[in-house]
């Protein structure tokens, strides 16, 4: 099978390239990137060709491409795939507003094409562990449940809102919302959130949301930037899930070795799941099998729904009914 990649933008795609070219019987073709010097850097690093314009990669012989680009480029990137044909791997979020990921969904549809939303913490072996715990009722009714994804600022094309969409909320609700709604194949029904810039005067980086859910579950989620650059590593996953019967905290990031020296300071050695190899394989798995992907556009659109209507609470200082539900 032979896959390409568009834009180095996201720090993601490196993991990706290297998940690519470990797969047997899986090739890594090219590269495009609009952004030259970044792009033949990363086309030499890999011993891969670049391409300065993604609809010559798009023409070349290939099955699929994983698009890293800026968020708000994901549209165009998604759009242009489909139409070429070739099945789709999207970073998260999967676009920036509702119409766009709706259109990115219904092309792919109709061109016959795969598009799979990028959640690599599907993969963590902690929280597919907790999936199988709640799947077999150990904790009873579900009745609350509390997420955590603490980053640090990463920067750059992040804290422009032109290009992201948005900042932390934007960038890390996403994540815990999926595994909320997968663990529950639930559905959020109203959220409130409150955003600010506590750490920088960028973007937000910052934010605390409340969400309702259509099976009565009630859940909080941190979704900040708000590990500073001496922190031991970027950041953390962390879910709480409340039942009828039980109750189990989960530490995505918890497969680690604390480590600590007189010339580095404090450290994590992270020893625990490859999750971007997870997901590229699951990914290229589904275009084999000719299945549905795991994680779905559909997917990707409800959980950047979510982060969006987070923004209009935070703004309005009330909550937003979202009215996307399956």
């Amino acid at each position: 099978m032979k896959l390409g990649i568009i834009s180095f933008a996201h720090m993601h795609a490196y993991s990706y390239a290297r998940a690519l070219q470990d797969l047997d019987g899986v090739e890594l073709c090219g590269i495009s990137d609009e952004n030259e010097a970044r792009g033949r850097e990363a086309a030499a690093k890999f011993g891969v060709t670049y391409f300065a314009d993604y609809n010559a990669l798009l023409s070349e012989d290939i099955d699929a491409v994983i698009v890293t680009s800026e968020n708000v480029n994901h549209h165009k990137h998604v759009l242009a795939a489909a139409k070429a044909g070739k099945h789709v791997l999207c970073e998260k979020p999967l676009g920036t507003t509702l119409e766009e990921m709706k259109e990115m969904v219904n092309v792919c549809r109709e061109n016959g094409v795969k598009l799979q939303t990028a959640f690599p913490v599907r993969f963590n072996t902690s929280i597919q562990q907790g999936k199988k715990i709640i799947e077999e009722g150990k904790l009873g009714r579900i009745i609350a449940m509390k997420g955590t994804n603490r980053g640090t600022n990463p920067g750059g094309w992040f804290v422009i809102k032109s290009l992201s969409g948005g900042g932390a909320v934007m960038d890390h609700t996403v994540h815990v919302v999926d595994i909320m709604r997968w663990f529950m194949n639930a559905e959020v029904t109203e959220v409130y959130a409150e955003a600010g810039q506590f750490f920088s005067d960028q973007i937000d980086d910052c934010g605390l949301l409340t969400m309702e859910f259509d099976n009565g579950v009630f859940a909080t989620l941190d979704c900040s930037w708000s590990r500073n650059k001496a922190y031991p590593t970027w950041g953390d996953v962390t879910l709480e899930v409340i039942g009828t019967e039980g109750t189990i905290f989960i530490d995505a990031f918890g497969q680690k070795l604390n480590v600590y020296s007189d010339s580095s300071g404090a450290n994590w050695h992270y020893w625990g799941d490859d999750m971007d190899a997870g997901l590229v394989k699951d990914f290229i798995e589904c275009i084999k099998e000719d299945r549905e992907p795991s994680i779905t556009g559909e997917d990707g659109l409800k959980a950047v729904e979510v982060a969006l209507a987070a923004y209009k609470a935070a703004e309005q200082k009330s909550p937003v009914k979202l009215t996307i539900l399956k």
